[in-house]
């Protein structure tokens, strides 16, 4: 048995590095015990091609939005390099060949909108106001710990009223909206606001990224709002942005912060199993034997590898076990990433170069349903979808060059396929989402000069993300703040005294934000209040 830690996190992705960092900053001595040979997690840069050396990918999550402010200037990540380039307009090819260009500034989005339907034009502005409104008062709830709605407990009955005065600046009609934002599709949103066909399937695109559900879903319309939210109580957070040096430099920055306020960082070091004694965390066992010893045990990893497999289920509530081997983490998303010789030629668009945005294949909403459909009876998408991103617009250090590499975040492959994938059929599915690339952009497929396709099988086995999900489970209105992952345990506590839980399968997950560990570590350390208070 080795020496005692105040602390020990288990999974060095972004969660678990945001943790360790609070946790040291706060005097704890903490380690952070990491599986795999670097931290990051899914937050990961990488070179694939050893033939092709200077082309850097984003190899899973590729873009930031909801990291608060508090988090960057509490863990100091500028100082650690840690920079984001906002990202420019997207680009959103239409059906009949015409290119539809969504910008920032309200004037030419108003315009380019305008050019497809006047009336979904002069719409933007009421659609934009509606999820300002909403966002006003759901997004600082992702700062807040989630009640245990109830629990007749006297603090349990004070926290409910807190929630309560939070949601004061809702009216009846204020209730009503946020009710249709939880239980309506997509779909069915847009149609609330927009007339045309074409400006509804590019305005759904955020309901759907990462999500096991078609655009006609009940609960789409919260994934939108999850990723349009833009303010989480603390000042107005920047919308999508590139970070230099990709994903995997926030990992960096994140690592470095941690290693600065005096954390220990442990790569190649699976947790096999958490130790438990009288209900109890003790520390931890290593693959190899090797035993960690600390009263608080932080868990980054999805719960069903905490508590099915670190655990042992005699040592947890039945009913909570029930719920976790029940946690949905279904998905059909592919990743695919491209060294690009240049960058594409829009047929429509020849004189186009601004391709620091998005590049999306999202022809239609009856083809985003059809193409969910068909993963959902256990067929790849015969037309997938793609949110496509070049990030070396941004950030050239990523290419040699003059050369480009993308990121294509791509839907839907079965979700079985995160237990046996068809190797033949993923790269098959892969070439029909280079085909829609290449209708809009003659000569993308030849200026490919390599591809990696990772499957939810590569996804689960390497990366730890159950069932491909890149939220460690689904955000449908089931699994979502006091369910976030169990009814009773959204707290970011667990059925054992002194294991918290901080991975993206717990309350505001869903990104690379932090804001899970952000409120994990406030509880720990209310906690440790309270017990000095009783002594």
């Amino acid at each position: 048995m080795t020496e005692a830690y105040h602390a020990i996190v288990v999974g060095g992705g972004h969660n678990g590095l945001v943790a360790a960092a609070y946790l040291a900053r706060a005097g704890a001595r903490v380690v952070v015990c990491e599986a795999r040979h670097k931290t990051g997690g899914a937050a990961d840069t990488m070179e694939p091609w050893p033939d092709l050396p200077g082309f850097k990918v984003t190899t899973l999550s590729y873009v930031m939005s909801l990291m608060p402010g508090t988090i960057i200037r509490d863990l100091r990540l500028e100082r650690h390099g840690y920079r984001v380039h906002p990202v420019g307009p997207y680009v959103v090819p239409l059906p009949g060949g015409r290119i539809l260009i969504e910008y920032d500034d309200p004037k030419r989005n108003y315009e380019a909108f305008a050019a497809i339907s006047k009336h979904d034009a002069e719409a933007l502005e009421r659609w934009e106001a509606w999820v300002g409104r909403l966002a006003a008062v759901l997004g600082p709830l992702l700062m807040t710990t989630p009640p245990r709605l109830g629990s007749r407990r006297p603090r349990d009955l004070l926290e409910q009223l807190r929630l309560a005065w939070r949601m004061r600046g809702l009216d009846v009609r204020g209730v009503g909206e946020v009710t249709r934002l939880f239980t309506m599709s997509i779909a069915d949103l847009l149609d609330r606001f927009f007339v045309s066909e074409e400006v509804k399937a590019a305005m759904c695109i955020n309901g759907l990224i990462g999500t096991w559900a078609g655009p006609r879903e009940p609960g789409t319309a919260y994934v939108m709002a999850h990723h349009s939210i833009g303010d989480v109580g603390d000042g107005t957070l920047g919308s999508w942005g590139v970070p230099e040096g990709g994903m995997g430099a926030v990992a960096a920055a994140l690592e470095a912060s941690a290693r600065s306020f005096g954390a220990e960082i442990r790569t190649g070091a699976p947790v096999e199993r958490i130790l438990v004694r009288g209900g109890r965390a003790q520390g931890v066992v290593l693959a190899g034997g090797e035993e960690l010893r600390a009263p608080i045990v932080v868990s980054a990893c999805h719960p069903q590898i905490t508590f099915l497999r670190q655990l042992d289920r005699s040592e947890l509530p039945e009913d909570f076990v029930r719920d976790i081997e029940r946690w949905s983490s279904r998905s059909g998303v592919v990743k695919i990433n491209l060294a690009l010789s240049r960058l594409p030629r829009l047929a429509e668009l020849p004189d186009w170069t601004d391709f620091s945005g998005g590049f999306e294949i999202a022809p239609s909403i009856e083809q985003l349903e059809t193409s969910f459909e068909e993963a959902r009876h256990g067929r790849p998408a015969s037309r997938p979808f793609s949110d496509g991103v070049i990030p070396t617009v941004l950030d050239p250090s990523l290419a040699p060059e003059g050369a480009h590499v993308m990121s294509l975040f791509t839907q839907w492959v079965p979700h079985t396929w995160a237990e046996e994938q068809p190797r033949e059929e993923l790269e098959a599915y892969a070439d029909r989402v280079i085909d829609a690339y290449e209708e809009v952009a003659p000569g993308f497929r030849e200026s490919i000069l390599a591809r990696q396709v990772i499957g939810p099988y590569e996804m689960e086995h390497e990366w730890g993300l159950i069932g491909g999900n890149i939220f460690h489970g689904e955000l449908s209105a089931d699994q979502l703040f006091h369910m976030r992952p169990a009814p009773g345990y959204a707290d970011y506590r667990t059925p054992i005294e002194g294991l918290y839980q901080c991975s993206s399968a717990t309350h505001a997950g869903g990104g690379v934000t932090g804001i899970p560990a952000y409120n994990c570590v406030r509880e720990i350390l209310r906690d440790r209040k309270r017990r000095k208070g009783r002594r």
